[in-house]
């Protein structure tokens, strides 16, 4: 090879967009459509228009379209042939069982597991709970003083917070696919919330069931946190199906 052909395969391809800050452009509209999505902004069967949505965004139509194809997987929106895009129905009673038997079946596998690093997960886990206790009073409050767009922001940051707590046992049991699995399922979490209208009473039942979980693992009895963890996951499936 001489320096010539060196120079030209060193030197980028002239008009090539650079890889990353494409990529970067498509995760930033992901993410705006996701927040959409789970806000409740876009409503159930409505239609997700690539030209209208990069019109709103600011950006061309191709990193919209590369968006939606990601966001097809999640089985939040689908495509239908001849229409484009929707959005996804509520899940069904049937999908929010599978889902919480994916969920238990996970979640326990990671609080056992994660019972070996308890003392390395204590901090991280109290801190989490602390947050989750936090943006659930701060729910609490906004619904008491009839602050609708407070206690619908305030959800949308307890719910968050209750899912890092989650992640939190999930990253301390040392499986990187354990944690890909998991982070997979977030946006159907997030939409289960969304297909049952939780209340106060849900959200303080899952606080408390996480100072339970959280006393488990304080407890050092290896066999406690995995209890608490499918007893937690039990009781929020029984809180969905009631709701649903």
């Amino acid at each position: 090879m001489n320096g010539n052909e060196s120079s030209a395969l060193a030197a980028p391809a002239v008009g090539r967009a650079p890889v990353v800050p494409r990529r970067s452009l498509r995760d930033g509209v992901y993410d705006a459509i996701l927040e959409r999505l789970l806000d409740g902004s876009t409503p159930q069967g409505s239609s997700l228009g690539i030209d209208s949505l990069a019109r709103e965004l600011g950006v061309s139509p191709t990193p919209v379209r590369e968006a939606l194809v990601q966001l097809e997987h999640t089985g939040l929106i689908s495509r239908v042939a001849l229409k484009g895009y929707r959005v996804a129905p509520p899940l069904s009673s049937t999908q929010l069982a599978e889902l919480f038997d994916t969920r238990a079946i996970l979640e326990t596998a990671a609080a056992e597991r994660a019972v070996a690093r308890a003392d390395d997960l204590l901090p991280e886990l109290r801190a989490a709970h602390a947050q989750h206790v936090l943006r659930a009073r701060r729910v609490r409050t906004a619904r008491g003083a009839q602050d609708r767009p407070a206690a619908f922001s305030g959800l949308r940051e307890c719910f968050a917070a209750d899912w890092e707590f989650h992640l939190t046992i999930i990253r301390a049991a040392g499986n990187r696919f354990l944690l890909r699995t998991a982070e997979s399922l977030s946006a159907q979490v997030h939409r289960s919330r969304g297909t049952a209208g939780l209340g106060t009473t849900g959200i303080a039942s899952a606080v408390d069931e996480h100072a339970a979980i959280l006393g488990a693992f304080e407890s050092g009895d290896p066999e406690r946190p995995v209890v608490a963890m499918r007893e937690h996951l039990a009781a929020a499936a029984r809180r969905v199906s009631a709701d649903g």
